[in-house]
């Protein structure tokens, strides 16, 4: 413990000597006397004095004169102060002293025991406020470094936002392109060699894609921002429909598929299906990508069952390559594979299993995987799923091609868009829809030929030099003239970022759409904003 520093101050030396050497066996403490008031003052601001006895009794300055003085200045007024009287004692000296300052009386002639308790009393109080000021400084400083620690964590999560907001625009905007032109491509006169060359492009496009999306969506759930999205849905027809997918995958490699459906599964549950779709679609691409002959067995089995709860285990197994034993722990790890060797062979970024692995922990699931080298593996997603009503709503299904679709009568289009091969794209496309095109490159641009013309639809990207789509929308809603502030906006954007696409709607936007996307997409969205719009088709 800190020693405390203790004045005595009476001006008879006598005294002083009797008191000093009572309490000098007290320990942690220094005492320090004096005769004279005013050298006591000078002692109390040049030292840390903690407790005062102060004789009431004194010439120039009384005991009472002397506490005021100390609690009247900053410095001192924190001294404890304890006055030794040897004056009657009447309630109104003991009041006295107290309005003065002083926190307690001793009685001359002093009681040796009764004194030694007090005086070691108050040093225990002095030492029980310090070790609440030092606890009180830690808290603070803890409280700082939390505040400063969390402020670094809030930077390093909007520096990941931006940079995956970045990511997203600078690579899903060419390859929207891209697939852009296949589509383009697919409905053109082309002989039989060149329709393949096609259909080998869009293969490589939506690789290259997937291989996007597992890295969009690595760094989403490594920044918080995967959301988990719960819907009432038929989950056998999901499992047919992705069936009928993998099935024609396999043959292509003549490879067997097989699906087998407990009958206790519920035929509607309440899950995301679009992340259920993502973790068995991951499980059984591997099992195709690693399978040269036998067969790949889906299995969809219910563990337990506790009213509308079902527990449920989906599981993949097939006859490939196997892993090794020691390489089955870190295939959930992102950017691991089995086995170096299998990237050079097989391709892929070490990433599916890791958003796999993360998703299931996300939908409070759990997954497995079992293998023997050169004979077997089998990877299972266990979860809970809650049974619920037939809420389920039958889709059409589209077959046409995008320039099959329904065209519009002098449709007046202005489309927004700093990437060339995106505004070539669309343009391509409109045109195919009987639409008049009109193309700028910039927010400040469209605002321009907004000036000049009416047009029935405006397609905006969301970024764009000089002047983004988000500017140019909000510009466009505070028009005077009704006409062109009602303009329908469908924006196009490249983000991953859920928030971003509720900033569109939030500054005007009547639709969001997502690159890269579908023209079929897009023509269904311009239906459905121009009846809302009463705009004639």
């Amino acid at each position: 413990m800190n020693t405390v520093n203790l004045l005595i101050l009476d001006d008879r030396i006598e005294n002083v000597i009797s008191l000093e050497a009572l309490l000098s066996d007290i320990e942690n403490i220094n005492i320090i006397c004096s005769t004279d008031p005013n050298e006591a003052l000078k002692i109390c601001w040049k030292n840390d004095i903690s407790i005062a006895l102060v004789d009431v009794q004194m010439p120039e300055i009384n005991g009472f004169e002397f506490v005021s003085l100390l609690k009247s200045n900053p410095k001192t007024s924190h001294i404890m102060a304890i006055m030794v009287t040897a004056i009657s004692k009447e309630d109104k000296y003991l009041i006295q002293g107290l309005k003065s300052g002083a926190v307690d009386y001793l009685y001359k002639p002093l009681h040796p025991e009764i004194t030694i308790a007090k005086v070691t009393a108050f040093i225990k109080q002095i030492h029980i406020q310090e070790e609440i000021i030092q606890k009180n400084t830690e808290l603070e400083l803890s409280k700082k470094a939390l505040i400063k620690a969390n402020q670094e964590a809030e930077q390093a999560r909007k520096s990941k936002e931006i940079f995956l907001a970045n990511m997203s625009h600078e690579i899903r905007t060419p390859i929207n392109g891209i697939m852009g032109i296949v589509h383009m491509l697919k409905t053109a006169n082309l002989n039989n060699e060149q329709l393949d060359w096609v259909r080998r492009l869009d293969v490589a496009s939506n690789s290259l894609l997937l291989i996007i999306n597992d890295i969009l969506d690595i760094s989403k759930i490594d920044s918080g921002m995967m959301k988990i999205e719960f819907e009432h849905f038929n989950i056998k027809n999901l499992l047919l429909d992705l069936n009928k997918i993998y099935q024609i995958k396999a043959h292509d490699k003549k490879l067997q598929f097989n699906l087998n459906i407990d009958e206790k599964l519920p035929a509607y549950v309440n899950f995301d299906s679009l992340r259920l779709q993502q973790i068995i679609g991951n499980f059984i691409s591997n099992s195709i990508k690693f399978t040269e002959q036998g067969g790949i067995f889906f299995a969809i089995k219910v563990l337990d069952q506790v009213d509308n709860n079902f527990r449920i285990k989906f599981s993949v197994r097939d006859t490939g390559i196997g892993i090794k034993h020691d390489a089955v722990d870190k295939i959930f790890l992102a950017f691991e594979q089995g086995d170096d060797g299998i990237t050079k062979k097989f391709g892929g970024t070490g990433l599916g299993l890791a958003i796999v692995k993360r998703l299931a922990e996300l939908l409070k699931g759990e997954v497995y995987a079992e293998s023997q080298y050169g004979s077997y593996s089998e990877f299972s997603f266990i979860v809970d799923m809650e049974e619920v009503e037939n809420k389920d709503t039958v889709k059409e299904e589209i077959i046409k091609q995008y320039n099959e679709l329904e065209k519009f009568k002098d449709f007046q289009v202005l489309v927004a868009e700093d990437n060339e091969l995106n505004s070539f794209m669309l343009s391509h496309i409109l045109k195919g829809w009987d639409c008049n095109v009109t193309v700028v490159k910039n927010g400040r641009l469209a605002l321009e030929e907004l000036e000049h013309k009416d047009f029935d639809l405006i397609l905006m990207d969301t970024h764009m030099p000089i002047m983004s789509g988000f500017e140019a929308i909000k510009e466009i809603r505070s028009r005077r003239d009704t006409y062109k502030k009602r303009t329908p906006i469908i924006t196009i954007s490249a983000s991953v970022l859920e928030h971003e696409q509720q900033a569109a709607f939030q500054v005007g936007a009547d639709e969001v759409i997502g690159k890269p996307f579908n023209p079929i997409e897009l023509h269904t969205k311009i239906i459905k904003i121009c009846k809302m719009n009463s705009t004639v088709l």
